[in-house]
C-alpha cells in the first residue's frame, strides 16, 4: 500500500517547515515565484471561446504551469479550463463544482494540492519590490513573541 493510507489524502499534509523534515527536503520542487516565461501553448482542445482563452492565458503565466509544461500537462489544464468555464454558469451541476475542485487540487492550484505534488513557490528575496496588486508573504511568528508584542514586549 502507499505511504499514507487506504486514501491518497489520508493522514497529515507533509508541511515543508516542519523541523524535523531533513529526510524528505529534497523532494520539495521550489516554483518561480514569477511565473512561467514565455509564450502560452496553442489551445488543445476544439473551439476555444473567449472565456477559457482568458483563463488559458492567465493559468500559463502562474508559477504552477512551469510544472505543467514540464509533464505536458497542456490537455489537463485545458480540461481544466473548460470545466471551469461551465461549473461558472448558474445552471451548472453542483457536481461539476466538486469536478473542478479535484482537477485544481491534482493540478496544484490550490493549497492542499500544492502540497500534495510537494511544490512551493520562492519566496521573493528581500531587495525585490512586492509587485502591484499582490499581497506581501509575512513571515509566521512564534507565539511568544506574538504575546510578547501584545503585553507591551516585558520580557
Amino acid at each position: 500500500m502507499p505511504k499514507g493510507g487506504a486514501r491518497s489524502r489520508s493522514g497529515p499534509a507533509p508541511d515543508p517547515e516542519a523541523l524535523r523534515r531533513e529526510r524528505d527536503a529534497g523532494e520539495w520542487t521550489i516554483l518561480p515565484a514569477e511565473g512561467r516565461q514565455g509564450a502560452t501553448p496553442d489551445w488543445p482542445l476544439t473551439e476555444q471561446t473567449d472565456r477559457e482563452a482568458e483563463l488559458w492565458e492567465r493559468l500559463w503565466a502562474m508559477p504552477q504551469a512551469f510544472m505543467w509544461e514540464r509533464c505536458s500537462q497542456d490537455i489537463e489544464v485545458a480540461l481544466y479550463v473548460r470545466r471551469l468555464v461551465e461549473a461558472e454558469k448558474p445552471d451548472a451541476f453542483v457536481n461539476l463544482g466538486t469536478l473542478v475542485r479535484q482537477m485544481a487540487d491534482s493540478l496544484g492550484l490550490t493549497m492542499p494540492g500544492m502540497r500534495a505534488n510537494r511544490w512551493r513557490i520562492e519566496r521573493p528575496s528581500e531587495d525585490e519590490e512586492t509587485p502591484a496588486g499582490r499581497t506581501p508573504v509575512i513571515e509566521p511568528t512564534s507565539a511568544r513573541a506574538r504575546l510578547r508584542a501584545v503585553s507591551g514586549g516585558s520580557g
